[in-house]
């Protein structure tokens, strides 16, 4: 029994011919069990209709002969259908159970157990029951003799001809008058049925013969001697044969396995080619990788070693790591291998040795453990990579990097280290202090943005984002004291990390210098102006003079003075000494010193109060003014009191020139103009001061905007006005330039970009 369960365990035959050969039994079993039912029950259905039928036509034939009360008849009728075949007995019986009529005449006028038999149907139930189903009219019963019979009852009725006295006169009242009892055999039945049952076991055995037989052979010839072949092909791939392929001849799924194999075995052949190949790479990299390689047991004993190592340290048979290495007797202080056993990882550190030609050798160690199949460390490989060259390049490193961080401290500009987004100051420079009067530790973790004034830091923010340049912008140093400062801007690389490196250039004082050479050119301008201004205040004076001598005059006399003369004059007197007080404002507004920040402005305004305090010169010399004022004129950035600056400037150079012009021969009936227009385009606004006057020749219009160049006579002129003027522009972020003038003289063009909406 041990065996044969062994052998089912080895063999997938034999599994499956059991399971299937078991299921197709159990199949077969179920099948013939309810095939036979079925047909037993189809023929005992059939001979229970049949039966039905004959006892139908027997109760039919009777019906005549009942009513005629012809009982020779009747026994006629019962002797010649009994003679039939299978028919065992045909009794009527009357409603007491006594048999009045039967095929045996032993049997006529004998009385039955009402209880008993047929009768029983109706008589179980008191009173007798009047209707039966048809189901409850059949019976099967054995004879005394053991056979198998069926009996089926008819029950008489009471019908309306047997209640009349021509006959032999029934109560109306009785329902049944008796019953007929049709008695068949089933022997025959059951003979056939026994038959059947027979040939049902035979067909059924000879199907799962046969198709054991069939699963046998296909499972033997399709599935277990390819399998075997299959087998026996793993077998030579184990072995490393891959040249024998696996032949079945087959289409199905055998034949696909089979292909499957063939195919494994070219890829493994093909990847074991390849592994060799490697493993020979691998070999060669291993002898020839510029680095020291060593495998070492737990006694730090030399296995295996690169050709490096051995080229360079010529180790004996049997040496170990710390002999070869530095010719040590023991094992180094700080043993990398030695960790690797104790822990299973791997380690790193840097040793020092001697060359074979005695010079100091610096290295890089790395270990790691080599383990067997259970996972047990059984040797450790170090490699070593040679960094002396390193080692000397970090040496002229860090001699180069000490040079250049003071190179970086001695600057004598102030240099910051922001990180890219958050403009953290990383680092800065030793001028830090010295600029700004804030101590470098104190300077470092803080926002770049702190060095700004409160309500300028968001929008600095964004210009450092968008720009490389940041022109004299204010600063806030120690105890808040406000610096002007250049600001550049440039991306680098500090510790590995994109950051902001940027430069500041203080231009505090050079403000403060040109500050005051632009007041000094303020006071010249107002000397110039002088004259201009007195004859401006000359007249209101005057009105004032006259009004007040005739007050006088009238007091002396006592005369009374009427009401509307003294209003017109009291009127004329604050008009004209409100004009004064806004000349003299004005020229105390002219002369103030200005902040150089810069705010929207107006040209428009701004070339009109400028040619307000310069208007009366012009008049006085019979200088025409021509205006071409564009009245939607957009916003510029500028400073306005030093663009006024420059326009009176370039008013004092036209009134020179055509001054200058009108002492020349034959020039004197030439006309006295100076126009003042200005004008926009879709990026600049321009302001043009344009005159009739000598012009500028083209051969020194790039020299005119030098400091202390000049056209003028000596005594007339300093050499700064325009050169002063041309800063004042460009600090606005605008151009100036000189072109010349269509009508005659020069024109001078302002050109300023427009401010954006934002």
């Amino acid at each position: 029994m041990q065996s044969f369960k062994a052998m089912i365990n080895k063999s997938l035959l034999l599994k499956l011919l059991i399971s299937v050969g078991w299921l197709l039994l159990v199949s077969i079993a179920v099948w013939g069990f309810f095939n036979f039912r079925y047909m037993q029950k189809k023929m005992m259905d059939n001979i229970t209709a049949g039966t039905q039928r004959l006892s139908n036509t027997i109760r039919l034939g009777t019906h005549y002969a009942m009513m005629l009360n012809s009982r020779d008849d009747i026994k006629q009728i019962i002797s010649n259908i009994s003679k039939q075949h299978d028919i065992v007995s045909i009794r009527i019986y009357n409603k007491q159970g006594e048999i009045k009529f039967s095929n045996h005449d032993n049997e006529i006028d004998t009385v039955t157990n009402i209880k008993n038999e047929a009768c029983y149907i109706c008589h179980r139930s008191d009173p007798p029951a009047n209707q039966i189903t048809p189901d409850d009219t059949v019976r099967t019963f054995r004879s005394n003799s053991g056979d198998r019979l069926m009996g089926i009852i008819s029950p008489v009725y009471n019908e309306a001809g047997c209640a009349t006295d021509a006959c032999h006169v029934h109560p109306p009242d009785k329902k049944v008058l008796g019953a007929i009892d049709l008695v068949v055999s089933l022997e025959e039945t059951y003979l056939e049925l026994a038959r059947y049952e027979r040939n049902l076991v035979a067909l059924a055995a000879f199907i799962f013969l046969a198709t054991s037989a069939m699963m046998l052979f296909f499972i033997y010839r399709f599935v277990k001697h390819p399998i075997k072949k299959l087998i026996d092909g793993t077998h030579l791939i184990e072995m490393g044969i891959f040249g024998t392929p696996v032949e079945i001849n087959q289409a199905d799924e055998m034949g696909q396995l089979a292909k499957a194999i063939n195919q494994m075995g070219k890829a493994i052949d093909s990847k074991q080619s390849e592994l060799n190949k490697q493993r020979d790479q691998f070999q060669n990299l291993f002898e020839m990788v510029p680095c020291l390689i060593t495998v070492q047991d737990r006694n730090y004993r030399l296995l295996s070693y690169n050709r490096e190592f051995a080229d360079k340290f010529s180790p004996k048979p049997g040496d170990y790591c710390y002999h070869a290495y530095k010719g040590r007797t023991q094992k180094c202080v700080v043993c990398p291998v030695e960790d690797t056993f104790a822990d299973g990882r791997s380690h790193y550190s840097e040793e020092t040795g001697v060359d074979k030609d005695g010079s100091i050798k610096h290295w890089i160690v790395r270990t790691t453990p080599i383990r067997d199949e259970t996972g047990q460390i059984v040797a450790a490989m170090e490699m070593n990579l040679d960094i002396s060259e390193r080692k000397q390049l970090e040496e002229k490193l860090e001699l180069s990097e000490n040079k250049y961080h003071a190179i970086f401290n001695n600057i004598p500009n102030p240099v910051f280290v922001l990180e890219i987004r958050s403009l953290e100051v990383l680092d800065c420079n030793r001028s830090v202090q010295a600029v700004y009067g804030l101590e470098r530790n104190r300077v470092i973790g803080t926002c770049f943005l702190d060095l700004f004034e409160p309500d300028e830091r968001e929008t600095m923010a964004f210009r450092m984002a968008t720009t490389a340049f940041l022109n004299q912008v204010r600063h806030l140093g120690a105890d808040g004291r406000l610096l002007y400062v250049d600001v550049r801007i440039s991306p680098s690389e500090y510790t590995g990390q994109r950051v902001l490196l940027v430069t500041i250039s203080d231009v505090t004082k050079r403000l403060e210098a040109e500050q005051q050479l632009i007041q000094a050119s303020k006071m010249a301008t107002l000397g110039e102006m002088a004259t201009g201004v007195a004859h401006e205040l000359n007249q209101p004076l005057a009105v004032i003079k006259t009004a007040s001598n005739f007050f006088m005059r009238k007091l002396r006399k006592k005369e009374p003075i009427r009401d509307e003369i003294l209003m017109t004059m009291s009127e004329e007197i604050d008009s004209h000494v409100e004009r004064a007080t806004k000349i003299i404002n004005h020229m105390r507004q002219f002369g103030r010193k200005s902040d150089p920040n810069l705010e929207p402005v107006l040209l428009n305004e701004v070339l009109e109060r400028a040619f307000e305090i310069f208007s009366q010169q012009l008049k006085v010399r019979g200088i025409e003014v021509e205006w071409q004022m564009d009245p939607d004129l957009p916003l510029v950035m500028g400073n306005p009191s030093r663009l006024e600056q420059v326009i009176i400037n370039l008013l004092i150079n036209a009134r020179d020139a055509i001054e200058e012009k009108s002492d020349q021969p034959h020039e004197s009936t030439l006309p006295r103009k100076i126009l003042l227009a200005t004008r926009r385009d879709a990026k600049t606004t321009t302001l043009a001061v344009c005159d009739t006057g000598t012009g500028v020749p083209e051969t020194i219009r790039g020299k005119i905007f030098e400091p202390f160049f000049t056209t003028k006579k000596v005594g007339k002129g300093t050499g700064l006005g325009l050169s002063i003027s041309y800063g004042i522009v460009k600090e606005c972020g605008g151009r100036i330039d000189v072109t010349e003038n269509p009508g005659g003289g020069s024109c001078f063009n302002l050109h300023f970009p427009l401010v954006k909406e934002n």
